[in-house]
């Protein structure tokens, strides 16, 4: 059907849980790095103007406190330590004005001054262009005496940014560092806490597969909380499953009983009838009667035959069994009807050989190999059979004189309801063959089927030995 179809293949191509958890992984780690990046670039920003204002700052402090008023003029005394803090960070450019009472009295007159006037305790910074460079300002404010009149002074210092910039930069490039660091830390996490997550799926899945085919038990592996609900509906399809395979056996079971029990009644009643009638027309109608219902019983047998070696192939029963023994059984009930054509079974099976397998299957095998080799074999002939071990496989093979392949392929005998060329006189549904090859594939053997030198047919069934 289409919509299964489409349903199927959307299943089968929906994107691995396992893969998906990584790559949500991965970018969450991305999203981290990259926020752990910006937050040590602006942080080191932040650390580096705040370095640089605590000297520049502590330099223009200590040019306001050089200041000093004398007669005649305000003395103003650059000292060493002064610059040298500057120079510190670096080959910078500094600029300085010095206003007293309004009026610049030295330095850059054209410096810009701050937005607001500092006061004695605490000096104000900001940045301004100047000079064709960005410039970062302290401004720091004093009070002078001069000419018996207090008058206030603004001490400015500035100096580039070059050297603040090019530790900013070099921050930034450690910071991209760290976040690519911890970006490929992250992979190999992702990935391990990726199969930590989906280990109890595989432990399930495990668990699960590792059961035999008739193992219809509930599932009762530890599973966590999240695959609760799947546990729930795979042990429901399983009970479901169960109860449908019970009815199917118990099916399979009425309908041989309902359809092999008529028939026999009425094959009975005709031989009845046969043996009472004395017109040989009804005779000849009675005979062929007895005929069709051999078919029928032996067509219904076969149909029977082949869907419990399609419920048992799904359901086998493993176990050691003696494939010795129950050759000999089968070849036993089965040698009324050779004793009828006055044919003989000649047995050379050693006293034990024991297979792996299910006891159903090969018995639906043997009886079905036996009786073609006696439904097509001449009278006074013999069947031979034979099992041995070969290597790692028992090995049952059934020999005939009979018609043969008839020149048919071996292969083309195996499916169901083909027949050679040279049996259409004798009656038949075309699945015993069938059947033995199933039930041999089910139970991890082979069947092979050839044409016997002199004339007739040779059939191997092999099944693994225990």
């Amino acid at each position: 059907m289409p919509g299964r179809d489409s349903g199927r293949e959307k299943v089968l191509r929906a994107p691995s849980l396992r893969r998906r958890l990584v790559v949500q992984l991965l970018v969450l780690a991305a999203v981290l790095a990259l926020v752990l990046s910006l937050a040590v670039q602006v942080g080191a920003g932040r650390a580096s103007q705040a370095t640089l204002d605590a000297v520049l700052g502590a330099a223009a402090q200590g040019m306001a406190e050089e200041m000093r008023a004398e007669e005649g003029g305000v003395v103003i005394d650059m000292q060493p330590a002064t610059l040298s803090m500057l120079a510190a960070m670096g080959e910078e450019r500094i600029f300085y004005r010095v206003d007293i009472g309004g009026l610049t009295v030295t330095g850059y007159g054209d410096l810009p001054l701050p937005g607001r006037l500092p006061t004695a305790l605490t000096p104000v910074f900001y940045t301004v262009p100047f000079r064709e460079a960005q410039i970062r300002v302290a401004a720091v404010a004093r009070s002078l005496r001069v000419d018996g009149r207090a008058a206030p002074a603004l001490v400015l210092l500035g100096q580039t940014r070059e050297g603040q910039e090019a530790i900013a930069a070099r921050l930034g490039l450690q910071a991209a560092a760290l976040g690519l660091a911890v970006f490929l830390a992250a992979i190999p996490l992702a990935l391990l806490v990726a199969r930590s997550l989906t280990r109890p799926i595989d432990l399930l899945a495990e668990a699960v597969g590792r059961r035999g085919p008739r193992d219809l038990r509930p599932v009762r592996h530890p599973a966590p909380r999240e695959l609760q609900p799947f546990v729930t509906a795979l042990n429901s399809f399983i009970g479901r499953l169960r109860g449908t395979l019970s009815q199917t056996e118990t099916f399979i079971a009425e309908a041989a009983h309902h359809i092999r029990t008529p028939l026999a009644v009425m094959r009975n009643e005709a031989e009845l009838a046969l043996r009472q009638s004395s017109e040989e027309d009804t005779r000849a109608r009675l005979r062929g009667l007895i005929r069709s219902a051999d078919d029928a019983a032996r067509s219904a047998g076969q149909l029977l035959d082949h869907a419990t070696v399609l419920y048992r192939a799904d359901q086998a029963d493993w176990a050691k069994l003696d494939l010795a023994a129950m050759t000999r059984a089968v070849a036993a009930r089965l040698a009324p009807a050779a004793g009828m054509k006055d044919m003989d079974l000649v047995l050379t099976i050693p006293a034990v050989l024991t297979c792996e397998g299910d006891a159903v299957l090969i018995e639906a095998a043997l009886r079905n190999i036996l009786d073609n080799a006696i439904k097509y074999s001449p009278p006074d002939s013999v069947v031979e059979v034979s099992a041995l071990a070969e290597g790692p496989m028992a090995v049952v093979t059934v020999a005939d004189r009979g018609r043969g392949l008839g020149g048919t392929e071996p292969d083309r005998l195996l499916r169901r309801f083909r027949r050679g060329d040279n049996v259409g006189d004798v009656m038949g549904s075309g699945l015993g063959l069938t059947i033995v090859e199933e039930a041999a594939g089910a139970m991890g053997g082979t069947f092979r089927l050839r044409a016997r030198q002199g004339g007739g047919a040779c059939a191997e069934f092999c099944l693994p030995l225990a």
